[in-house]
């Protein structure tokens, strides 16, 4: 089965209900899969070709969902790249995965046109939106969206492929240069696809709500899953504006909210939350990065009819793990324990397996497993090592966790970022989730920092709820009530905000 299987089954049953929300703009099952044979059709005739790859750099709109039916209609790669990437990584990325076509925005036009030169095996750039008054096309290979899909023929490409061609290619957060395209085939997505559905129980019923970019996988995923069941997504283009976006899931009955920390913090401080009508979200999730305790208790009062399943994955296989709703009370910090469909076990720096109740490398085994690195071998071969399996390659996942007797899993760190403190290891994560308890931290991140006695000493970023003070001292006396003492921070740092990558991460790197 390939990727757009699912979405055309779900359009052959359900053609007048309604797949996508976005603003004034609702298009239904079969409305959707014109705009994506007609656009898959004028692809064909531009010259796209199997296993050619089409960049999509657009921000959470319905043409996204249209563009990237049609690029695998015609048996290509679609490449999701944020809006918000900037021209000189924009740069690196278009040379790296060489698309034959581009899906973007009237508005976002000028900036590819700084990039000329990274895009001579262009033959379209498909825009949509509004185009600028009085501006000139900037590229002779521009087309307007409806004008591509009204020039097409009228025929369909012919269906090919099997589920081990790639049908995505995306890259992971990197802000220097270190960005690396992550092969995803069909069977990949596939799997993750309803592994998800599964531990989810999503319906055809269901409502998503999604404000993540669709540019970062989670909220990708929130396309692909709901078109797997047959729901309708609400598509929102940010959630810069939290009050106005909590109104549309009021407004259209969402029963699926995705969220990252970020989102749920935004939320908390909103003070007429409780003024409206949530009370068909019936599920809440979050990935992206662990939430502390004190963040999942106002979950709960946010959504009282949620389930709240916290999960934990990475692009290169997208979904790890997840844990059960009703485990939340028991172990509120876990992440839980694998999804359905696959294998995981931890490793010590020998690649030895290790039992339950142990710390180490977090190692995955499945299906969705990524088939490597676009064009890395060598970064494909230190993550793709070799399994139990004579001739199959496992992930190696570069995160520490410590796992409980019954093989629930606690995150602990990047295997990079576990600090050496006195000769001894302290994770950051076990470090923040006593700093979220301080009343009034919003958020914190805690870093290792070069120290001439300590080797590395241990240093808290955080940022305070508005009126809230607190000293250097104060935060360091509270760690020191709950920390072993090579585990207390040395260095204090406040904030008003921690800086972010694209995808919403704390990205405090060389800070």
């Amino acid at each position: 089965m390939l990727v757009q299987h699912s979405f055309g089954r779900s359009a052959e049953r359900l053609g007048d209900k309604e797949a996508l929300i976005a603003g004034q703009v609702r298009l239904s099952y079969a409305q959707l899969r014109e705009h994506a044979r007609s656009l898959a059709a004028f692809l064909r005739v531009r010259g796209v070709l199997k296993g050619d790859r089409v960049a999509m750099y657009l921000n959470n709109r319905p043409e996204f969902a249209a563009a990237m039916l049609a690029t695998l209609e015609c048996g290509a790669v679609f490449v999701p790249i944020n809006p918000q990437t900037k021209r000189d990584k924009l740069a690196r990325l278009l040379q790296d995965c060489e698309p034959r076509a581009v899906f973007t925005e009237w508005s976002l036009l000028s900036t590819l046109t700084a990039v000329d030169s990274n895009l001579a095996g262009l033959v379209c750039i498909v825009c949509t939106g509004t185009h600028p008054s009085g501006s000139q096309t900037p590229l002779e290979l521009a087309v307007d969206f409806a004008q591509a899909r009204a020039s097409a023929p009228d025929c369909r490409p012919e269906p090919s492929g099997i589920d081990a061609d790639l049908a995505a290619l995306i890259y992971t957060s990197g802000s220097t240069g270190d960005s690396k395209g992550v092969m995803l085939t069909h069977l990949n997505m596939v799997s993750a696809m309803r592994s998800i559905v599964e531990y989810l129980r999503l319906r055809e019923s269901d409502v998503i709500f999604c404000a993540l970019p669709l540019s970062f996988d989670y909220g990708l995923y929130q396309l692909l899953l709901g078109f797997e069941v047959g729901a309708t997504i609400v598509l929102e283009p940010s959630f810069a504006f939290a009050s106005q976006a909590m109104d549309v899931v009021a407004r259209e009955r969402v029963t699926v909210f995705p969220g990252v920390p970020t989102m749920f913090s935004m939320l908390s401080n909103l003070r007429n939350l409780s003024q409206k009508d949530l009370s068909n979200v019936r599920l809440a999730t979050n990935t992206a990065a662990a939430l502390p305790e004190r963040m999942i208790l106002e979950i709960g009062r946010m959504f009282p009819q949620a389930e709240f399943y916290s999960m934990y994955g990475l692009t290169e296989c997208k979904r790890v793990s997840y844990l059960p709703p009703q485990e939340l009370g028991r172990r509120p910090t876990s992440i839980g324990r694998g999804m359905p469909n696959q294998e995981l076990w931890l490793v010590d720096p020998d690649g030895q397996r290790l039992p339950p109740g142990t710390t180490g490398e977090l190692v995955v085994r499945g299906s969705h497993v990524m088939r490597g690195y676009w064009r890395r071998p060598e970064a494909t071969r230190e993550r793709l090592r070799p399994g139990p399996i004579e001739g199959e390659r496992v992930l190696y996942t570069g995160d520490i966790f410590r796992s409980d007797e019954e093989g629930f899993l606690y995150f602990l760190g990047r295997k990079d970022d576990i600090i050496k403190c006195r000769g001894e290891k302290v994770s950051p994560r076990e470090v923040e989730n006593v700093l979220s308890t301080l009343p009034g931290v919003l958020e914190c991140a805690v870093i290792g920092v070069p120290d001439a006695l300590l080797g590395q000493a241990v240093k808290a970023l955080v940022v305070c709820r508005a009126g809230c003070e607190y000293s250097a001292k104060d935060v360091i006396r509270h760690c020191a009530l709950a920390l072993e003492p090579h585990m207390v921070p040395k260095h204090v740092e406040f904030f008003a905000a921690l800086p972010r990558s694209p995808n919403g991460k704390v990205n405090v790197r060389g800070m």
